[in-house]
């Protein structure tokens, strides 16, 4: 099972018990990435250590708490800032380039909301390489000034997937492109989206190309009574696009949905039509049919979805396709169902397919 921290205090303490915590699974993500980068893209961890810092300037402008946290959880686990730094900016270092070299961690991210279902509910599966999960941490940080949050992340990264007590929530979707800025690194845009007391707050930390990479951001937010909304945000060193629907139902996967970002930006997913593509229209497919043969949307509509296995290996529930180059073989290391109106979430560590869902307790959830 995860490991789970409850982690409190100023930035730099709860970095530091991050960094205590959660050295082993820090250590994995150092190894896989110190890996990664030198098989792919022949960088030495050095080299990737000085792209990291391009970031610094933009990041210490951005929120001068983020490098105190990351300072901390270096302290916290005996290496250096700038390993911690290099491991936050991993998706600038590896997302960007020739698409023959560019990988990236999958994945399928569905949210529904009124009118389509009674309740907010957002989640999604995070496709990646397996070993992975032996760096994965369920971070619950209590934190003054900003609301609590609730996380499942890599060891070492202060920024990913999950919710906090002001009712905003974001999942990813990593995108393979040929173009990035010294701005902030996605990663950190996340915690900046979870660290916001509102929808309008966490836009406006996204916008305007403060983002160093191409990404989206599905986010949701449940103010209570009704007053709900989410949308897939994709944002991109060149500002963002904004992908409401009315109907309630959004789905998002590894490819550029916005055309005004695709004038800008070139999409390098080479799999695009026979795997992410798929994927998307199949689970706006199975939202279709549960919209009219179910009496309502709820958890279990996710559980169901997220365990799909139409066009194996590339399905939602994602298998490693073996004839895939190895930098683009990727499968489902964690799935999360996050029911904002409820206030509770499930999380499921592996393949749902093969795994169970837990309900997880948090601060987060009140």
């Amino acid at each position: 099972m995860i490991k789970r921290l409850e982690l409190k205090g100023t930035p730099r303490e709860i970095g530091e018990e991050h960094g205590r915590a959660g050295v082993k699974e820090i250590q994995n993500s150092l190894e896989t990435y110190e890996k990664l980068f030198f098989g792919y893209h022949r960088i030495s961890w050095k080299e990737a250590r000085e792209r990291a810092l391009v970031h610094l300037k933009a990041i210490e402008a951005y929120d001068s708490d983020l490098i105190e946290e990351m300072e901390g959880v270096a302290v916290g686990a005996g290496v250096d800032f700038e390993d911690i730094l290099t491991l936050n900016a991993r998706s600038e270092i590896a997302l960007t380039g020739r698409k023959d070299i560019a990988f990236a961690d999958g994945c399928t991210a569905i949210a529904v909301t009124p009118p389509a279902s009674q309740d907010t509910i957002i989640g999604q599966n995070w496709d990646w390489k397996g070993s992975q999960i032996d760096s994965l941490l369920l971070l619950n940080i209590e934190q003054s000034d900003k609301p609590n949050i609730t996380m499942v992340t890599e060891g070492g990264i202060i920024g990913k997937v999950g919710f906090n007590s002001a009712g905003v929530a974001v999942c990813l979707n990593a995108l393979i492109t040929d173009k990035k800025s010294e701005e902030v690194p996605i990663h950190l845009g996340l915690r900046a989206v979870l660290n916001a007391f509102s929808f309008h707050e966490a836009i406006a930390k996204v916008k305007d190309g403060q983002m160093a990479s191409t990404a989206n951001f599905l986010i949701a937010s449940d103010e209570g009574d009704n007053r709900t909304m989410a949308a897939n945000v994709e944002v991109s060193p060149f500002g963002i696009d904004l992908l409401p629907n009315p109907e309630g139902t959004h789905v998002h996967t590894n490819h550029i949905c916005s055309r005004s970002l695709m004038k800008k930006i070139t999409d390098l997913n080479e799999f695009k039509y026979e795997d992410s593509m798929v994927r998307k229209q199949r689970a706006e497919q199975l939202i279709y049919s549960a919209l009219k043969t179910r009496p309502a949307i709820n958890e279990d509509c996710f559980k169901e979805w997220f365990s799909d296995q139409f066009n194996y290996p590339n399905s939602i529930n994602h298998f490693p396709n073996e004839k895939a180059p190895e930098h683009r073989r990727s499968e489902t290391v964690f799935s999360i169902i996050m029911n904002l109106t409820r206030k509770r979430m499930f999380l499921c560590v592996g393949k749902p397919s093969s795994h169970q869902y837990v309900e997880v307790s948090s601060h987060a959830l009140h």
